[in-house]
């Protein structure tokens, strides 16, 4: 009788709540939404990309064609006129808007470079004994079940983590060609020993 009893006072006090939800309309609702809408400040300015301040490339990134940089803009050349008036030869050359500026081949280029494809090498080489882990995991586990499904499973995971291991192995050995590469690029350069180290 009690339960009965608490039941009925539940479902009494669930009507009084959901009862002033239900009575809400939409139109109601409406009004309301339009109503705060109308109490709440307008923005004073809305910003765009044309507001932004414009950011020439980093110099070691291609321009794209037929983007002009600050150093040489269409409109922008000096007239004949101008250095000699400033006092200065004429530049014969000009330069080409779409070849990017070669960066500053320093200490800090190659380091940055070399120092690039290590840590590249030794990130894959992680996630390929991560994933020797994870094979010998998987592999464990298939011996230990008699389900066919499950097995079927695990041993489709097993194949995924094979073919990503041959992956990772086979970007290590790109990666160690790489930092050969450059070093071969630098001796021919003549860059001191020290600098990619």
């Amino acid at each position: 009788m009690r339960k009965l009893l608490s039941a009925a006072l539940f479902a009494g006090a669930l009507a009084m709540i959901a009862a002033p939800v239900a009575a809400q309309s939409l139109g109601e609702l409406a009004k309301r939404e339009a109503e705060r809408k109308k109490a709440t400040p307008q923005a004073k300015k809305t910003y765009t990309n044309d507001d932004l301040k414009q950011i020439p490339p980093p110099a070691g990134t291609p321009a794209k064609p037929g983007e002009a940089t600050d150093a040489a803009k269409p409109g922008d050349a000096a007239k004949p006129g101008d250095a000699e008036k400033a006092g200065a030869k004429p530049e014969t050359e000009k330069v080409d808007a779409t070849k990017p500026a070669e960066p500053a081949k320093d200490q800090a280029y190659w380091r940055g470079r070399v120092s690039a494809a290590t840590e590249d090498i030794r990130r894959n080489e992680a996630f390929l004994e991560a994933m020797q882990t994870r094979v010998n995991s998987l592999t464990a586990d298939f011996t230990a079940r008699d389900d066919p499904y499950q097995r079927a499973k695990i041993a489709d995971d097993r194949q995924k983590a094979l073919a990503e291991m041959a992956r990772l192995k086979e970007d290590i050995e790109k990666g160690k060609k790489l930092v050969v590469d450059i070093e071969e690029e630098a001796r021919r350069a003549g860059v001191p020993p020290g600098w990619i180290r």
